[in-house]
């Protein structure tokens, strides 16, 4: 009697056919759902893609977005685009500025000398302001004069910083 051999099988191919009986067993539906499935996340990845255009057009109109500003009356107004300074040459000051001019003797008590530019009395004057603290605690515009500047100003005992401005003008030749 020949006895009959067993075929011996290794690991490998016992998974390779259970993987095979397993993938014969498959129903088409989970078929169907793993094409869905592959659908979802190709439509995903296209909103993504989208999401990134839609980001990048933002930034864009975020830049285009500083130049135009809107006031408090709800009014679009543009501002100038700033651009870059050719070179780091100084300004040349406006000789009509640096000229000096004959000032009166009420303002000369208070900026002192005779003869300055219009420049130089405007720093002169606040720095007077400042020194003496006359300028409004709670309305920093508003400069309450003592008895120099009273005298400056026509005998107004408060001045706005723009009328005083006007005021002085007038001291000056």
């Amino acid at each position: 009697m020949a006895v009959a051999k067993k075929k011996k099988t290794t690991k490998k191919a016992a998974k390779k056919k259970t993987t095979k009986k397993a993938a014969k067993k498959k129903t088409p539906k989970k078929a169907a759902k793993k094409k869905t499935a592959k659908k979802k996340t190709a439509k995903k990845a296209t909103k993504k893609k989208a999401a990134k255009k839609t980001t990048r057009k933002k930034a864009a109109k975020k830049s285009t977005a500083r130049k135009t500003t809107r006031k408090a009356t709800g009014r679009k107004t543009t501002r100038k685009k700033t651009t870059r300074k050719k070179s780091a040459t100084k300004r040349k000051p406006n000789p009509a500025f640096m000229r000096p001019m004959e000032l009166s003797d009420t303002l000369s008590q208070v900026v002192g000398g005779k003869a300055m530019p219009r420049t130089e009395v405007t720093k002169k004057l606040w720095a007077y302001i400042k020194r003496h603290g006359l300028q409004d605690s709670v309305n920093k515009r508003m400069i309450n004069a003592d008895d120099k500047l009273k005298a400056l100003f026509g005998g107004k005992r408060k001045v706005s910083m723009f009328e005083m401005t006007k005021l002085v003008s007038k001291h000056m030749k």
